[in-house]
């Protein structure tokens, strides 16, 4: 057992992560394994819904930084090849492309008009 209060506390703060990481880890092996059976079943529905569960799971796991984005980017990859293959459509959130909104900004004064005069202390002679 630590004996410096640091140490004590990292020990605390290890153990609601581990425990965290491990519930994050469940439910996104939960949704793969949930995705496979959806794939053996055939139903185009189910391996929709599992699918979105599936790549919520993923995304999730990359923010809290338990797998890699590249990993996740591959898996969910893998995933939309499986349910190609399987004859579901795309779902509506991986076809749909959200519109970039274009805001009216300001125009900027240019640089020499910008700039502030600088005050000459001393001039050489």
């Amino acid at each position: 057992m630590p004996i410096i209060k640091s140490a004590k506390k990292r020990v605390k703060v290890a153990a609601k992560a581990r425990t965290r990481n491990s519930r994050t880890k469940r439910s996104l092996r939960e949704a793969l394994k949930a995705f496979s059976r959806a794939i053996e079943s055939g139903k185009a529905a189910d391996i929709q819904k599992t699918q979105a569960e599936a790549v919520s799971a993923l995304d999730t796991a990359v923010k809290k930084a338990l797998i890699h984005k590249n990993k996740a980017a591959r898996q969910k990859a893998a995933l939309s090849a499986k349910a190609k293959a399987a004859g579901a459509k795309p779902t509506k959130a991986a076809a749909k492309k959200t519109p970039v909104k274009k805001t009216a900004t300001p125009k900027k004064a240019t640089k020499a008009a910008a700039k502030k005069p600088t005050k000459k202390t001393a001039s050489k002679n």
